[in-house]
Order: structure tokens, then C-alpha cells, then sequence
């Protein structure tokens, strides 16, 4: 048996996999957020860690599997930043001055002015990002730090991505993962080194001084053993000591692990031809090629962050998920609507979306419901594949109408605009020759057949939704599954565990011309919007 534990942006989960990848029981414990003005979001490590380890015993006891049967544990999480002190203990990021808040949630955009500074070095490095590096990334972050709480920075013993945190928590091993370091920390897994001249070059010259001994010194594939859990982490967790710890994945790349193996008849089995498309509070997009391709506005290219020996292009939105969500709350009605979901034991958007599924004749005529409405969704920003940080929503087309179906309409338009933002960088890709012929669904927004069958649609790429039940659980414990020795690589795990999935056709006529032209819009109302930033500044 095998465990896979997975942090979010919310909480903390866990799931007793088998060797097959039938999943035996998950375990679930929040994750507390504090957010203050200043796009600040911070957690706190310790409280993730208790929350890993009720998540995990909660999985153990749902699936009546004794401890000793499990052989390995692998984690992925959100990519936060975790400082803590020579004895592990908490070291304060924000104005709070509160140790026990020392995360610097990914969405964190603190250190946007930190960004556009590095940006404009014109750094080698940032070839390796898309030509531009985010807030998200921890550089920018850490810059942030070493000038706004010197004594923090000072103070750190240690800066670990959140899964590595996880990882060093359950063996004591401060080994990285080249997921972590080479997509959020700017290490050149290709070359295997960090650099140097970019660290003093950027204002980070102590780390480089150091050694680079507070970011990591040593690096490793994910899914390379680091060795068993120490006796703390087995009796915080419930487990024994023998249990195999597998060097981590992000969330994400976890969920693209976990998916892209999935059977498809007729479909591509090239890892590719195929994106994993990861769908919850944020999107994330990961294409695969076997030679490093740039692509203007994706993160990447990286080598070996996902799958061994392919390069990776990171590309997806801040706000997917949690765009539709807040899109939905804007309405008039939404409060009254919300009781109305509460009263059926649903959330808001969830009953927004069951109805709005009943639209049509087919889930692909619902668009027609969202008549002139176009929404382009980037509440927190275009990710990609125009990185522009400061992009905000644009909705045209709304009236004065009431009620569900103006609000089921709504939420129509929101979905087909995160559809229209993924074109966009399909057609980025396929400019650069990284041609998709599968998009692999998975995260918790993906699953609804409504929402698969308007990706397909706005897209016009065939959409895949695994069958398994949780995916990205699944990619942590293939990670774990090749640590133990279950499965003595990725590509065999991916086949042995990932299982079926349930396709989803673009439309073709008259609905993929509608889908065109709303997809002209809009780009239109995109470009207008970039018009007015700039003539704003």
C-alpha cells in the first residue's frame, strides 16, 4: 500500500492508494489562510503539517489499513514559501512579526515591484521562465524578504519550496526536488547548478555567498528515495519508520503525473501530444517536449520537472477556479441564490452549474444561454501566455435580468472565457511546434461534464477526464510507488496506475463557429483592456 498527501491552498489531503492505483481511502483537515491588504496570504507550516498528519490518519482509518502495510508516502503542494529557523521553528514574512505565519502562499503577490525590478535585468535565467519571472516565483519573494524584514532573512536557516518542506519534515533530508527549484527557485536542472552571477546580480548575493546552503545544495528527480520517516514524522502521521519518503512534486505536476497515462482508445498515447491541464482555484497547464522549445509568456522551459528526461512548459491562469466562484458572487442575487444552494446542501457555484447544465438540449448548445455576455476572467491576472500580472476582468454584455438563468448565464461566459484563455496558449504552443492533440482534465473544477464539454468546445481540442477518482493524490503516490521499489519507474507507474478516462468532443458547426466568434470577442475585450492599462499609468 501506498500513500499519497497533497496540500492545497485550503487543506490538506491524503489518500491509501494500491499498487494498481485503486484508491482505498482519503483524509481531509483544512488549512488555515491569513490574506491582509497588500496581496499578502500567508500560512503557517506547523499548522500544515498537523493538518498532513490528521489528513493521513484520516485516510488510514477510511480505508481500515494497518500502518504496516503501507511501504511509501510521496507529497506535492502549493508553491509556497516556507522559512524557518536552525531548530525548525517558524521565522516571521510579514508585518504581522508572528513566527507561526513564516508561508508565503504562492498567490501571495507581495513582491510584484520585485518582479518587474528582475524583469527588467534581462537575466539569462529567464530564459528558463518564459522570457519573464512572476511574483508567484521566490526569488521575488525572497527579495521582498532580504529588503522589507532583513532580520527575518537573517535569521532563516533555512528557504524550502512547501513540498520540500514536507519532505525535510518527514526524514530530516534537506534534499530538493527539481520540480521545485528549477520551476520556482530559477536552478538550471539542466546544467545541474544554480547561478550564481543572477543571485548577486538581482540583490541575493548572500545565498550565492553561502553556497546556495539555505536554498539547497542538493537536488534530485522526484520520486528518488530520501529514506524513511524519522520517529517524530512516523508518530505524527501514524505510521512506522520504514515507510519510503519519495522526493516531492508541486501540486500541479503531481496532477499532470497522476493523469497523463490515462487509457484513451483512438487517442495519442505520446506524453507529447498530450497537456495535463490542471483544473481547481488556479489553472495549470503542462505540455511535455523532448527538446528544450521556449515559448513566450509559458514558464519553462524546464528539464525533468514532471516527467524523467522530458522538458516541461508551465503555462495556466492565478484564477480559474476561484475566478468562476468570485464571478458567480458578483451577481445581484447571488446571496439569495446561496441560500437557496445551502438549503440543498451545495455551494453557490455548484448549483449555479447544475442548472446551467440544463440549458440546452446538449451541454455544448448551453453557450447559447450566455447570449451577448463575454467575460474574460483574469481577477488576478494573466499567468500566461502574455504574463502580465496586472491584467484585471473585463465583462461586457450584461443587463439588468434577474434571477438563475441570468445567473446561470453568467457563469456560462466565465467558463467558455478560462476555455478561451487555454486556446490562446495552444495557439502560443502550436506556433512553437508543440502540437496538442489531448487536453487531460483534472482538479476539483474539472469535474462536471458541463465543464469538460465547454473546454473541448472553446478550445476545439478533445478533452479527457480520468476516471480515477483522485488524480493528484494519485501522482504523489506514484511518487511514492517508485521510491518503495512498487514500480522502478514513472513510465511504468503511469501505466499500471493511472486507469481509464471518459472523453469529451469539441462541437463542429454551427456551435464551433459561434465559439469563434466569441472567442474574437474576447480577444477583443483583452486588447482593450491592456489599451486602457497602459494609457492609465
Amino acid at each position: 500500500m501506498l500513500i499519497g498527501v497533497d496540500v492545497g491552498t485550503g487543506s490538506a489531503r491524503a489518500g491509501v492508494f494500491d499498487d494498481t492505483g485503486r484508491l482505498l481511502g482519503v483524509g481531509k483537515h483544512p488549512v488555515t489562510m491569513w490574506q491582509e491588504p497588500g496581496e499578502i496570504v500567508e500560512q503557517s507550516s506547523d499548522q500544515i503539517w498537523d493538518a498532513v498528519s490528521r489528513a493521513v490518519r484520516g485516510a488510514l482509518a477510511a480505508a481500515d489499513v494497518a500502518p504496516q502495510a503501507i511501504r511509501g508516502i510521496g507529497f506535492d503542494a502549493t508553491c509556497s514559501l516556507v522559512v524557518v529557523g536552525k531548530d525548525g521553528e517558524g521565522v516571521p514574512v510579514g508585518p504581522s512579526g508572528d513566527p507561526q505565519r513564516n508561508v508565503i502562499v504562492w498567490m501571495d503577490h507581495r513582491a510584484h515591484a520585485e518582479a518587474s525590478e528582475i524583469n527588467a535585468g534581462g537575466h539569462a535565467v529567464l530564459d528558463y521562465v518564459g522570457g519573464r519571472i512572476s511574483p508567484e516565483m521566490e526569488t521575488p519573494k525572497l527579495l521582498w524578504l532580504a529588503r522589507h524584514m532583513p532580520q527575518s532573512f537573517a535569521k532563516a536557516a533555512h528557504f524550502l519550496d512547501l513540498s520540500d518542506y514536507l519532505t525535510w519534515r518527514a526524514t530530516g533530508q534537506l534534499a530538493r526536488s527539481s520540480c521545485t527549484v528549477t520551476c520556482k527557485w530559477t536552478y538550471l536542472a539542466h546544467e545541474g547548478r544554480w547561478d550564481a552571477r543572477y543571485f548577486h546580480a538581482i540583490g541575493l548575493g548572500a545565498l550565492a555567498d553561502e553556497g546556495f546552503a539555505r536554498i539547497g545544495t542538493e537536488v534530485v528527480p522526484p520520486g528518488t528515495a530520501l529514506g524513511g520517516l524519522t520517529a517524530k514524522a512516523a508518530a505524527d502521521l501514524g505510521l512506522h519508520q520504514g515507510v519510503t519518503v519519495a522526493a516531492a512534486l508541486i501540486d500541479a505536476h503531481a496532477g499532470g503525473l497522476g493523469t497523463l497515462g490515462a487509457r484513451l482508445p483512438g487517442v495519442t498515447e505520446d506524453p507529447t501530444r498530450r497537456l495535463a491541464y490542471i483544473f481547481g482555484t488556479s489553472a495549470c497547464t503542462m505540455a511535455s517536449t523532448r527538446a528544450a522549445t521556449p515559448v513566450p509568456g509559458v514558464w519553462g522551459p524546464y528539464f525533468g520537472a514532471m516527467l524523467p528526461d522530458l522538458w516541461l512548459n508551465e503555462g495556466g491562469q492565478s484564477a480559474a477556479g476561484a475566478a468562476l466562484d468570485h464571478l458567480v458572487h458578483l451577481h445581484r442575487d447571488a446571496e439569495a441564490i446561496s441560500r437557496e444552494a445551502e438549503a440543498n446542501g451545495v455551494s453557490l457555484i455548484s448549483y449555479v452549474a447544475r442548472h446551467a447544465a440544463t440549458l440546452g438540449p446538449t451541454l455544448s448548445d448551453t453557450i447559447r444561454a450566455a447570449a451577448e455576455i463575454v467575460v474574460v476572467p483574469e481577477f488576478l491576472g494573466n499567468r500566461s501566455p502574455f504574463a502580465e500580472p496586472d491584467a484585471r476582468a473585463v465583462i461586457a454584455g450584461l443587463g439588468l435580468d434577474r434571477g438563475m438563468g441570468s445567473l446561470a448565464a453568467l457563469y456560462l461566459a466565465g467558463l467558455s472565457g478560462i476555455g478561451y484563455g487555454l486556446r490562446q496558449l495552444l495557439d502560443r504552443f502550436n506556433g512553437q511546434g508543440i502540437r496538442i492533440e489531448a487536453i487531460i482534465a483534472s482538479g476539483g473544477a474539472a469535474q462536471s461534464d458541463l465543464a469538460c464539454q465547454m473546454l473541448a468546445d472553446s478550445t476545439g481540442v478533445p478533452v479527457a477526464l480520468p476516471t480515477a477518482p483522485e488524480p493528484i493524490l494519485l501522482g504523489s503516490a506514484m511518487l511514492a510507488a517508485i521510491a518503495s521499489g512498487l514500480h522502478p519507474d514513472a513510465a511504468t507507474a503511469m501505466s499500471a496506475m493511472t486507469g481509464d478516462a471518459q472523453l469529451f468532443v469539441p462541437a463542429d458547426g454551427e456551435l464551433a463557429r459561434l465559439h469563434a466568434a466569441r472567442f474574437e470577442a474576447f480577444a477583443a475585450l483583452q486588447g482593450a483592456a491592456r489599451d486602457l492599462r497602459a494609457a492609465l499609468r
